[in-house]
């Protein structure tokens, strides 16, 4: 599975792209409104930190409006990929995206049929929300299996992207289930790389490194 963040943090990015381990990267416009900066100098240097599909969202409703901006964040850089919503409007958009040949990430997905009909549509990846709909009361993690259940072996490619990912557990259940991507919060990245025992582990060694050195006088 391959791991993108999902964040509109420049330091946060490259941070985390300097782990080596960043394989794309997914924004929206809350994400971007958390940070400075014009949106366009911000996904240009996100293409430079991450070589991989960068999910930039449309901000406008219907179907003309869609295809409008889609193709004007397309042509920021080749590695665009233009966000699109699980609506009606959405997936009419996507269908006249495809065949241009830009890649969608069809976004809000909840079900396996939203997911079907996406990937019916052109979109190149789906992104079932995990933690939104844990929020009300539903699985995410079931929900999410159903999605790569349904799409496994679809006729056309397309990558069924976990995305509103809350906790670790979330990215290893969505690997173990066969998801093609994960998009993780930044936070969420040093979670995973986080453990007590590592640390004291960590500590050990350098003690004794460190009393060895002393016991030899270098």
């Amino acid at each position: 599975m391959k791991l993108f963040v999902d964040s509109a943090d420049l330091t946060e990015i490259e941070t985390l792209a300097a782990w080596g381990v960043l394989k794309g990267v997914t924004t929206n416009p809350s994400l971007l409104n958390q940070v400075e900066g014009d949106e366009v100098s911000i996904y240009r240097r996100i293409c430079e930190l991450v070589d991989g599909p960068i999910s930039a969202e449309v901000v406008v409703e219907g179907r003309d409006e869609m295809i409008a901006e889609g193709r004007r964040l397309a042509a920021i850089h080749p590695n665009i990929v233009v966000k699109l919503p699980t609506s009606a409007e959405g997936l009419r958009a996507t269908s006249v995206l495809a065949a241009d040949g830009i890649s969608v990430n069809m976004t809000l997905c909840f079900t396996a049929p939203q997911a079907l009909l996406a990937a019916s549509a052109g979109a190149r990846y789906v992104s079932p929300f995990v933690g939104r709909y844990d929020d009300i009361g539903n699985d995410g993690i079931a929900a999410l299996r159903e999605v790569v259940e349904t799409l496994w072996g679809f006729e056309s490619e397309v990558e069924v992207l976990a995305a509103s990912i809350r906790n670790p557990i979330h990215v290893i259940e969505a690997a173990k289930m066969g998801a093609d991507i994960a998009t993780i919060p930044p936070k969420v990245f040093h979670q995973m790389l986080m453990h007590p025992l590592t640390d004291i582990g960590l500590d050990k060694f350098n003690a004794d490194a460190a009393a060895r050195r002393a016991r030899l006088g270098g």
